[in-house]
């Protein structure tokens, strides 16, 4: 598996398999399907507390080595995510011991804020209404993120589905760059001015929904029914 080297000088494999869904498969079948993408390859795994999804992957990981399908929890690389909630500097910590509890880890290769607002407690999905927003301190916050990293429980620390205005302002303050920014981006929305921002950085942009988010709630169809990708493909 081709990986490339983060501004924390840990490595990453470029190709990863994400474990959001509309309609999660039900926690054995989620594990059972996570192992079989051990055993074919996967060693980068994506998710957050938002996908539910954190404990299945526990429980793959926990039997990948109980099969002895990978020798050492070192062997995979495993990101997840501050949900908006626990978007402030005191419950950063507390949010991501919990994603570990979950896991059944120790510690995590990258963990990434998960959107750039913060959200009240309690607040459900992504219902990002205006009465649900709170204001969003984003230095207390990062500030946060790098203590999780000083202390071994997060490798690598970044963000998702930020533009350059708001990595600019964490970029003025932080001790710890963002390693990842983890956006959409596909052949239809190729995040141009955003890459360019990020490589002049030292940031890696990471894709999710690299084939579109056709099928959700916000998504299009504008690259799984392109007639030049089929005519490609």
């Amino acid at each position: 598996m081709e990986v490339v080297t983060l501004s924390s000088s840990h490595k990453m494999p470029l190709i990863g398999l994400g474990t959001s869904a509309s309609n999660l498969p039900p926690p054995d079948v989620l594990a059972s399907a996570l192992v079989e993408a051990i055993e074919v390859g996967y060693r980068h795994f994506d998710t957050a507390v938002i996908y539910g999804s954190e404990e299945s992957l526990g429980r793959a990981v926990a039997e990948a080595l109980k099969r002895q399908i990978i020798k050492s929890r070192d062997e995979l690389f495993i990101t997840s995510k501050l949900w908006c909630s626990d978007a402030d500097p005191s419950l950063v910590l507390p949010a991501l011991k919990k994603t570990l509890g979950r896991l059944g880890l120790e510690y995590l290769d990258l963990y990434l804020i998960h959107w750039p607002v913060r959200m009240k407690e309690g607040t459900h999905g992504y219902n990002m209404t205006k009465e649900c927003l709170l204001e969003f301190d984003i230095k207390g916050t990062w500030e946060a993120m790098e203590e999780c990293s000083k202390l071994g429980l997060a490798k690598s620390i970044g963000v998702s589905n930020f533009g350059p205005k708001k990595l600019s302002q964490i970029l003025q303050f932080c001790a710890i760059p963002p390693a990842v920014n983890q956006v959409e981006m596909h052949v239809a929305w190729k995040q141009d001015k955003l890459r360019g921002f990020c490589k002049e950085k030292g940031i890696h942009v990471s894709a999710w929904s690299p084939l579109a988010s056709n099928g959700s709630a916000w998504g299009s169809m504008a690259v799984m029914a392109s007639p030049i990708l089929k005519e490609i493909a």
